[in-house]
């Protein structure tokens, strides 16, 4: 299937028009038409090289929401014209213990990276969603529920699973006590998906500016990290945090903040910390984890909890065109809310 996407040729390059060709239909694979794209900011880190393992040409994107075109011979879920969406990875080897706890991005042998990563059958480089087509096997294409938007449905696929796993992770519902830090594209969706669980919502930002926006999207309070006074106070105040920052930062301010047998998750920074003191873990027996995506189950489940509850990310659309524009703003930071999302249809052959 020969079509064409935007992708990097090199760290300092920009996104141009890249024509290639998908795998011809395996019988288990299901063969789709991308609609709509979100833009996450792993993107920007995997075109810039900035984790020192991408391959060019690149092609992003993991947040995928679209149609079905064809199905191989052995496909049983899916029909052409299905609405079907694609996260983060699109296949593993399905036969480990993980894999079969329905957990295959913990796969034992690695799961395959939707983008810039390897086929595990021809090890040919995979390209990702910044593209008109895509061919994924049918165990990692999910079904997009009725009555959920598909044109803001595709950041649910990275920022939304990467929230939801662990707020399912450590058991979130009516009475906890949930803290995020960070309010961008995994803030935002952390914010929404506990409030809509029942939890105790507060926002932990560094200025009150957003104070409004949080309250927007769900949350109950604000927490500003550098006020010495109100941080004191809410110490021992909470059951998880969940910290959506992307960039190298310091978390010692906050874990104190956990109550006893509290939990500061990690999801969004890959790569070092500054150093933590031990001091409040040892004392509080509170932890530090991380956390990555969820499984295909999870994922679904996911899917269908935001259908019924009618969460959807807060998205801007933007021309397949405008990539370049939109990757400067991310790396800004300032201008973004929350979510950047491509309109396949202005990719044109």
């Amino acid at each position: 299937m020969k079509t064409i996407g935007y992708a990097a040729s090199s760290a300092t390059s920009p996104l141009v028009p890249f024509t290639f060709e998908r795998r011809a239909l395996r019988p288990n694979d299901v063969a789709m038409e991308v609609l709509y794209c979100g833009v996450c900011h792993s993107d920007l880190h995997q075109a810039h090289n900035d984790w020192g393992w991408s391959t060019y040409p690149l092609v992003p994107g993991h947040e995928i929401v679209g149609r079905v075109v064809e199905v191989g011979k052995a496909v049983s879920r899916y029909k052409a014209g299905d609405a079907v969406a694609v996260g983060c990875m699109v296949d593993s080897c399905q036969h480990c213990d993980q894999c079969h706890k329905g957990e295959e991005q913990l796969c034992r042998e690695g799961n395959t990276q939707t983008y810039n990563d390897r086929d595990r059958i021809t090890r040919d480089v995979t390209y990702g969603g910044y593209s008109k087509h895509l061919v994924v096997r049918e165990e990692f294409v999910l079904r997009v529920p009725d009555g959920l938007d598909l044109a803001r449905a595709a950041p649910l696929l990275c920022a939304g699973i990467t929230t939801y796993s662990p707020l399912r992770t450590w058991d979130v519902g009516p009475g906890s006590r949930v803290g995020v830090i960070g309010l961008g594209g995994l803030g935002h969706m952390a914010v929404k998906l506990a409030a809509a669980m029942g939890a105790h919502v507060t926002v932990m930002s560094r200025t009150g500016d957003k104070k409004a926006d949080a309250l927007a999207l769900g949350a109950d309070r604000l927490l500003i990290s550098t006020d010495k006074e109100a941080m004191a106070k809410a110490q021992s105040s909470f059951d998880l945090i969940i910290d959506t920052v992307p960039v190298k930062h310091d978390i010692n301010p906050y874990t104190p903040l956990l109550d006893v047998d509290g939990t500061l998750v990690l999801v969004g920074q890959i790569g070092p910390l500054d150093p933590p003191t031990t001091v409040p873990l040892l004392m509080g027996r509170r932890r530090i984890a991380g956390s990555p995506i969820g499984g295909i189950r999870e994922t679904q489940e996911l899917l269908d909890f935001c259908a019924r509850k009618n969460i959807l990310p807060d998205c801007e659309m933007i021309r397949m065109d405008q990539i370049n524009e939109a990757f400067k703003r991310l790396e800004r930071g300032a201008d973004v809310h929350y979510r950047f999302v491509i309109d396949m249809a202005s990719l044109k052959a």
